[in-house]
């Protein structure tokens, strides 16, 4: 039977991330492998009566250009359950570090529009590890709920980069590089953005928030956060997004800061696909589709 952590409020950054960076201490700190056959552990962190607070929503919106009304964006659902997530993932017997770790896929699967002063609850655990080419993978779930109606679900993938059994398998051939047509919005980030994003978001990763710390996880400069440029393709598309709807996206090569990204929105049947394409080179940076 799972075992449930009822936290009364929203733990901050004080109190996670210097766990987070603890755990990448040697001898007291988490392995630097994770074994193909680790256990994740059967724990769910609970909040329950949440209130937005409407200073930090207001800061977001600010950040990623959605809109402040009376329901919360799309995306935010992912900030409110991020600090639950991190608890999960700094706890003892998690088997890796969040610090360093990278988020490369997100779904959200709203099934109605959340009201910006109802209270909400919260759960959220890890499952699924598994191998990848470049590491290990794990799911972040989370159910948000008004009372007994659940109204948001989402599943976020992380990445623990290292060497795997699957790492020298073969790969298919690599894309190539064409510049692309001329694009339905620029999007524009850079390390004061990131930041700010970061002070709204309460993502305090070290791969966001400067050069130097970047590279220490092997990345040449900071990058932008993956939900936040999940966030920020929907800025033009929040009129059209219906109730009852599912986002999914997939984050591809990261965005080095500063960047200037060309972002594309095809209507389909259903919704739309949205991409973030480098503008020199046409490679996707995030790729997605919105459904109702």
């Amino acid at each position: 039977m799972p075992k449930t952590v009822e936290l009364t409020s929203l733990p901050g950054v004080v109190d996670l991330y210097p766990r987070a960076v603890s755990a990448m201490l040697p001898v007291i700190g988490k392995p630097g492998r994770v074994r193909a056959d680790a256990t994740i552990p059967d724990t769910v962190f609970t909040i329950e009566g949440l209130k937005v607070d409407q200073h930090k929503l207001g800061d977001y919106c600010l950040a990623t250009g959605q809109q402040f009304g009376e329901t919360l964006p799309l995306t935010y659902p992912f900030v409110l359950q991020f600090p639950l997530a991190m608890s999960v993932m700094v706890a003892s017997d998690f088997p890796f570090g969040a610090v360093g770790s990278v988020h490369i896929g997100n779904t959200i699967h709203r099934y109605r529009p959340i009201g910006v002063t109802e209270p909400l609850n919260i759960r959220t655990h890890a499952e699924n590890l598994r191998e990848h080419r470049k590491g290990m993978l794990v799911d972040m779930v989370s159910r948000v709920s008004v009372g007994g109606e659940v109204v948001t679900e989402q599943i976020a993938t992380f990445l623990k980069q290292q060497r795997t059994s699957l790492s020298d398998s073969e790969r298919g051939p690599a894309p190539k590089s064409h510049r692309p047509p001329p694009p339905d919005r620029v999007v524009s980030v850079d390390q004061g953005l990131t930041r700010r994003y970061a002070e709204a978001s309460g993502d305090r990763n070290p791969i966001h928030m400067s050069g130097i710390s970047a590279m220490a996880f092997g990345f040449p400069k900071a990058i932008a956060h993956g939900m936040w440029s999940a966030a920020a393709a929907l800025a033009n598309l929040e009129g059209q997004v219906p109730g009852d709807v599912t986002y999914a996206v997939r984050f591809g090569k990261p965005i080095l800061l500063p960047s200037r990204v060309y972002e594309y929105t095809t209507q389909v049947d259903g919704g739309f696909d949205i991409s973030l394409l480098d503008r020199k080179k046409g490679s996707p940076f995030l790729t997605g589709t919105l459904r109702g």
